[in-house]
């Protein structure tokens, strides 16, 4: 496990105890057995974190489902033992990572299968729509559901979007600059000139942004003809849903992005109950 994911964990578990679990010291330090329940039926997700979380407090912990293993209502996910203090202290923060990382690889997978089942050449990746300070876990609960976790940063690749155009003096000049310092570059555009442009100027992705399926298509057929279409990756966003997510992926395209993976999260429903 990251170290960075690690210090997070300490983090998360210092926000909710703070000085102490007031409630909790009112009880006598024995040890007791609890177990993490789910709720639902749902893939599950966060189970090697929250085991991170119960043994930095001295606990013992037995899985019973592994991450991206489906669970049913009322199906046990682990089994924790330790004193009263250790594992009540930890509960809510356990629950709560993965209730939302449960949430997101199982709302992946379901975009997964869709995707897979009308082309298994495109693959679905997450967006930077995470929620402040989780990233890691949002992104490897998209890698756990069947998904790509795309940047994880702003360093890791130059991604000239929408408003680094607007704030330049030209789109060419941009990624000609880009190209020069960067060998990979993705470029967002939003119509077909500046897709042929980025193309030409090698970009290594073209983001179509909020384009229809009909668009698109007509955007790919023309790079094909311009024999440029074998040098790019297409990735298209915007406005995609479980509606029209299997007409985007018989569209020709490499990459599939979704914010709402990880920004409209619902999570697994689940308990931690006392043997």
């Amino acid at each position: 496990m990251q170290s960075s994911a690690k210090k997070q964990l300490e983090r998360f578990l210092a926000e909710d105890i703070k000085s102490g679990d007031i409630t909790s010291r009112l009880l006598s330090r024995k040890k007791i057995t609890a177990s993490i329940i789910s709720r639902e039926k749902s893939l599950v997700a966060g189970v090697a974190y929250a085991k991170e979380i119960f043994l930095s407090r001295k606990c013992q912990v037995t899985i019973h489902k592994k991450d991206g293993q489906s669970v049913t209502p009322n199906q046990k996910i682990m089994t924790i033992v330790g004193d009263t203090y250790s594992i009540l202290s930890c509960e809510r923060t356990a629950l709560n990572l993965m209730s939302r990382m449960s949430g997101i690889a199982n709302q992946t997978n379901a975009y997964v299968k869709k995707i897979h089942a009308a082309n298994p050449k495109v693959g679905l990746y997450s967006t930077r729509k995470t929620a402040p300070g989780l990233r890691i876990f949002d992104k490897d609960a998209i890698a756990i559901g069947g998904g790509h976790r795309h940047r994880m940063s702003l360093d890791q690749m130059v991604m000239i979007k929408d408003n680094h155009i607007a704030a330049s003096d030209s789109f060419l000049g941009l990624v000609r600059r880009a190209k020069i310092k960067h060998r990979k570059i993705e470029v967002e555009v939003e119509n077909l000139d500046d897709a042929i442009t980025a193309a030409r100027e090698g970009a290594y992705i073209i983001m179509l942004d909020n384009m229809n399926p009909a668009k698109i298509k007509e955007v790919i057929k023309k790079l094909e003809q311009l024999h440029l279409r074998d040098k790019v990756r297409i990735e298209v966003s915007g406005g995609i849903n479980h509606s029209n997510v299997v007409q985007y992926a018989r569209s020709g395209v490499d990459m599939i992005s979704i914010g709402r993976l990880t920004s409209s999260v619902s999570g697994l429903d689940l308990s931690l109950e006392v043997n």
